[in-house]
C-alpha cells in the first residue's frame, strides 16, 4: 500500500492506493473519473500517514480491496496539507495530461 499527498486544483487531499506509483496508468484513470487531472505529488511514508491518523487509516485500509484500489484517506484539504512537514515527504512530481491554454483575464 502507498500514500501520497496531492496538491489539486480544489485544494490537497491524502490517498491511499495498492498502486506502486502515481503516475500508474489505471491510477491516473481513477483521479481523472473523480476529476482529478492535474496535480502535484509527493509519496508519504505509510507508516507516518499511519500515525497522523491512527484509528481513521485503520478504517480506511479495511475497505482497501485490490478491486477497489484507491481510497480517499482525507479530503479536508487545510487539514491534509498541515499534517506533514515538506522534509517529511518523498519526491515532487508534477502531473499535468495536456498543455492547457493560457486563460486570461479580458476586462
Amino acid at each position: 500500500m502507498n500514500a501520497f499527498l496531492l496538491l489539486t486544483g480544489g485544494g490537497a487531499l491524502v490517498i491511499l492506493t495498492s498502486h506502486a506509483s502515481v503516475e500508474d496508468a489505471a491510477l491516473l484513470r481513477k483521479l481523472s473519473a473523480k476529476g482529478i487531472d492535474k496535480f502535484l505529488s509527493c509519496r508519504v511514508p505509510i507508516e507516518l500517514a499511519k500515525a497522523r491518523y491512527g484509528a481513521h487509516f485503520d478504517l480506511v485500509v479495511e475497505d482497501l480491496a485490490e478491486a477497489d484500489d484507491l481510497r480517499v484517506l482525507d479530503y479536508n484539504g487545510d487539514r491534509a496539507f498541515k499534517r506533514f512537514g515538506f522534509e517529511e515527504l518523498g519526491p515532487l512530481t508534477v502531473h499535468e495530461p495536456f498543455r492547457p491554454e493560457i486563460i486570461t483575464d479580458e476586462r
